[in-house]
């Protein structure tokens, strides 16, 4: 049995996905809400709803757990989000439920800048939780990443609202020119299934990127691309695009861009061009070769997919 955290978020969809394709027996760890959990459709998996700060609800959700994918944060909640609750003291739970279960192995899904000494909330946040999963008994397999991106993320698909939905101007940090190498959200899927199948991956830390450095000025000028927008990119320094984001964020409850987003880009996440290919013999794909799902239908193409998804459906009965 595999149990995901974080399992409705848009990573945790991708693995659960892929795993349901190869066969294994799966449960979602889901956090007690009110909504409906966003699963996969057409996926078969068992759901517990348990909150990481339950350690008795965690020990029960550990029944027939043989490995663990750790993905489950408050980052993409932005400034509601408690990272000290749910990514910091919510893994500690998770470790000492996982070590009374048994459990062989814990995937833990960390960024590239991750450090306890971090002076950005989500990367400390990530480094105490790296901490927490090395010090304890249950082993291991930790792999930090740069940027994701795919159908359902935060990142490109925000950055696109955003500049959609702008007039004329759009900004950008002035100054230092920080880079990321974004990540094919399949081919980190990719990484994280060969990676419980094979033992020299116990008790290991990676770090993965894609095969391209961007600025976020030229992410940006790529997705203006992509959809056909151009918009004149108006650059303010970085104390002032973050004061003004805070101040929407704070505004604007539904703000798709927060200052843990501008965090991503305050320092330079970057690591060795091979390293996919040299730790998971994997060829990363390419970032601008990615961006279709942006592209966004007109009303008569998406009634047109429609009809023809319904007539397909109806051919297989």
């Amino acid at each position: 049995m595999i149990l995901v955290t974080g399992a409705t978020g848009f990573i945790g969809r991708a693995l659960i996905r892929q795993l349901s394709t190869i066969g294994y027996p799966l449960r979602a760890l889901i956090r007690p809400s009110p909504r409906t959990p966003r699963l996969p459709k057409g996926v078969p998996v068992e759901v517990a709803v348990v909150s990481l700060a339950d350690t008795r609800g965690l020990r029960a959700a550990m029944r027939d757990v043989e490995t663990i994918f750790h993905f489950a944060s408050a980052e993409n909640q932005g400034a509601r989000g408690d990272l000290q609750t749910a990514d910091i003291q919510g893994t500690q739970n998770l470790v000492e439920a996982a070590t009374d279960a048994g459990v062989d192995r814990l995937v833990y899904l960390s960024h590239l800048g991750a450090a306890r000494a971090s002076g950005y909330p989500a990367f400390k946040a990530k480094g105490i939780a790296e901490e927490s999963i090395r010090n304890g008994k249950v082993p291991y397999t930790i792999i930090r990443t740069s940027l994701v991106y795919g159908p359902e993320d935060h990142f490109t698909n925000n950055l696109s609202n955003l500049i959609r939905s702008s007039i004329g101007i759009f900004p950008v940090p002035s100054g230092k020119r920080t880079v990321v190498q974004p990540v094919w959200v399949e081919d980190l899927v990719t990484c994280l299934l060969w990676a419980i199948q094979n033992d020299e991956t116990i008790n290991k830390v990676y770090e993965i990127g894609g095969n391209e450095f961007f600025t976020l000025q030229q992410i940006i000028e790529i997705i203006m691309d992509v959809t056909r927008r151009r918009r004149y990119l108006l650059p303010l320094s970085p104390i002032t695009l973050r004061a003004t984001t805070v101040f929407l964020e704070g505004v604007l409850p539904r703000f798709p861009i927060s200052s843990l987003f501008l965090d991503y880009f305050a320092v330079n996440r970057t690591t060795a061009v091979d390293s996919m290919p040299r730790y998971f013999g994997l060829m990363p794909a390419r970032f601008s070769y990615r961006l279709d799902y942006l592209i966004k239908k007109r009303w008569y193409q998406r009634l047109w997919s429609s009809i023809t998804e319904r007539v397909s459906a109806l051919r297989i009965r």
